[in-house]
């Protein structure tokens, strides 16, 4: 595996006869190149060879085990082109490094496939949920974007279309954001199908149990695979069923090199595979809603009675004229007196309350001093913001921070004023007030270095970061989900979109509304996304999401690729390019906060030295355009021009 992109090509060798048993397409090989040994993989043996210079000979087979096998090959290609990255890199995620005494170790036997008993009430309830697990057991490919309601157990119901996909005599792989949903998925697979037939992957488990796993995907029939992002990758056999939960979780993007995002591996897994997909959530993505809208996938949803029998009572500030007489502070209250009486009430019921609240580090950005809409650029829709040059003090003409243009005569959107306020951002001391407001109620805290899994029922205060909310059986009495304005004025396209994904994530963990389940949610009640939180009407939040992309020109609406590195090398990057005719350029702007310079860099560049430039076209140019970044990246390394450029296809954070 060559890691510069000009050698990302296949390279004959000639097979001595003593190896030629061994060395079969899949297996791990050592070559001599330019004078050193380096590892590589058979892709294929051939006859004859097109090559007209001389050839060198196969150095040794590493191992006869065929790891790499067809479908993971293809996939590493697809992969590599859809972000202008090379194989080399994909191949890094794909295959993990090989461990010789596991690999030497017996694989465990597993009794034949049984048909599993699968409790299909649970998926009845969604309108035509029934026929899609028809369709799996019956081998066919449905597709589908999967709303799971309130409350639901998605562990279980997953569990349950794995179980019909084992039954079929095909393999399953179920992604999911992180370790504590890891051990669930995996308790409910172990439950419907049996501790054998059950893979878990993640990189905790550490080098040798992981590739130890690995092995028992590749060796084993038909298995489910259950997994982080890395598990799109898994080489099970027979694949009739990839499925990604939470496909909205930042986590599901690769921080290496190519940098793909788990979702769209999964996806283009089961076009290459001919398999059925599943993206589910509580919320839903615009990425997830393009595929329903392009009819390449179809809605899998509960009926709205349903949905509002199963949700809970969701109230927001101000809702109503009489709740602002009765509370004229609410609107600028950190905890307003419908959170306390929602608190209380859970309390007084001997049920547990969550209070959910934002992560602190998140950037502060500009919105709108009257309505507080955030401010965003007249030219490209990106987030404004105020000059952060060192000496600048903050004073200067807003300016965006995706396009890099001041806009001295903003003007709102929503209200027309033209005066603007930084969103103020914090969530401290709320574990303090709250043991002050309700003194002798035990409080748990959750996030950070300590995470919760669960809780005991029974009254108490959970105070948890967003993404860290513990269960609890019989569900939270109450959820009081603070500093809205942390989450919805944060510089970034999705912010929207991740607002109302963390919002529904700890809503659902609520009782139903029938059962005295109640969520205050702190922001106004008029916003776009406390109203779809409101009615629980996750799909028309992404479909104006969708929308609002298609009229700003960008993800998933367009295709877009951020370039990052010093001003030379990325001007030099893109004028030796041969991009698309319909392709936009957008800045370059300073790299975000928080991003690292791309690798090679050098050590005396300067923070202000690394740039980003934006790239972006039509959807049907996309393919068109990683392929023109590919090859100019692939001619920079060849005349090994100094300055590293990072390309990104896509990516989740665009500024």
């Amino acid at each position: 595996m060559l890691p510069l992109p000009h050698l990302d090509r296949e390279f004959d060798y000639l097979v001595p006869e003593e190896a030629s048993d061994d060395a079969q397409p899949g297996v791990r090989v050592r070559v001599r190149f330019a004078g050193r040994l380096v590892d590589g993989f058979v892709l294929a043996r051939l006859a004859e060879t097109d090559h007209t210079g001389r050839l060198g000979w196969l150095d040794r087979v590493v191992s006869p085990e065929r790891v790499l096998t067809p479908e993971i090959t293809e996939l590493v290609t697809a992969v590599a082109d859809r972000y202008a990255g090379t194989r080399a890199d994909v191949l890094r995620l794909a295959v993990p490094a090989r461990h010789a005494r596991v690999e030497a170790e017996p694989t465990p036997v597993v009794d034949e496939v049984e048909q599993p008993v699968v409790d299909r009430a649970g998926w009845a309830a969604y309108i035509h949920g029934s026929n899609f697990l028809d369709a799996l057991g019956e081998q066919r490919v449905p597709r589908a974007v999967w709303q799971a309601l309130p409350g639901e157990s998605w562990p279980v119901r997953l569990a349950e279309l794995a179980a019909v996909t084992v039954g079929s005599g095909r393999s399953a792989v179920v992604a999911v954001p992180d370790q504590r949903d890891l051990d669930r998925i995996e308790s409910a697979c172990v439950a419907a199908v049996g501790a054998d037939r059950v893979v878990a992957l993640s990189a905790g488990l550490g080098p040798a149990k992981r590739y130890r796993q690995w092995l028992r995907c590749l060796r084993s029939g038909p298995v489910v695979v259950v997994g982080t992002r890395s598990a799109v990758f898994a080489p099970v056999s027979n694949l009739g069923l990839i499925a990604i939960w939470d496909d909205g979780d930042d986590s599901f993007a690769e921080p290496r090199s190519p940098y793909p995002h788990a979702r769209e591996v999964a996806l283009l897994r089961a076009h290459v595979s001919g398999a059925a997909a599943v993206v589910g959530g509580y919320s839903r993505t615009a990425e997830a809603e393009a595929l329903v809208d392009s009819g390449w996938a179809h809605d899998l949803v509960a009926p709205r009675e349903l949905i509002r029998e199963r949700q809970p009572h969701v109230v927001a500030l101000a809702d109503s004229d009489h709740a602002l007489a009765r509370d004229p502070a609410a609107r600028v209250a950190r905890l307003p007196a419908i959170a306390f009486e929602a608190a209380r009430a859970a309390l007084k019921a001997d049920a547990p309350v969550l209070v959910q609240v934002p992560r602190a580090g998140y950037v502060p950005s500009l919105a709108c001093a009257k309505c507080r809409n955030p401010a965003r650029c007249r030219r490209c829709n990106g987030p404004l913001a105020l000059p952060s040059a060192p000496g600048s003090d903050g004073a200067g003409s807003p300016t965006c921070s995706w396009c890099g243009i001041a806009d001295a005569a903003h003007r709102c959107t929503v209200c027309g004023s033209r005066n603007l306020r930084a969103v103020v951002i914090g969530a401290g001391r709320t574990a303090e007030e709250l043991g002050r407001a309700f003194p002798g109620v035990p409080i748990h805290n959750s996030g950070g270095a300590t995470v919760l899994d669960s809780v005991r029922p029974g009254g108490s205060l959970v105070v948890s970061t967003v993404g860290a909310e513990p269960t609890v059986d019989g569900g939270y009495g109450a959820a009081l989900l603070l500093d809205g304005w942390a989450l919805l004025g944060r510089a970034d396209l999705r912010a929207a979109e991740e607002t109302l994904r963390r919002w529904m994530t700890a809503a659902a963990l609520v009782r139903p509304g029938t059962a005295g389940g109640r969520v205050v949610v702190v922001a106004e009640s008029e916003i776009p996304t406390v109203q779809a939180l409101v009615r629980w009407d996750p799909l028309w939040h992404a479909r104006s999401q969708l929308d609002e992309r298609v009229e700003v020109r960008f993800p998933p609406a367009v295709h877009v690729a951020a370039i990052d590195g010093t001003t030379d090398a990325i001007t030099a990057l893109v004028e030796s390019a041969d991009l698309p005719e319909t392709v936009e350029i957008l800045g370059p702007v300073d790299l975000p906060d928080g991003q690292r310079a791309p690798a090679g860099s050098g050590e005396d560049v300067l923070p202000g030295d690394v740039q980003r430039l934006l790239i972006r076209v039509p959807r049907s140019t996309g393919a068109a355009l990683a392929r023109a970044l590919s090859t100019a990246q692939a001619a920079r390394s060849a005349k090994k021009l100094g300055g590293g450029v990072r390309i990104q296809i896509d990516p989740i954070r665009i500024g």
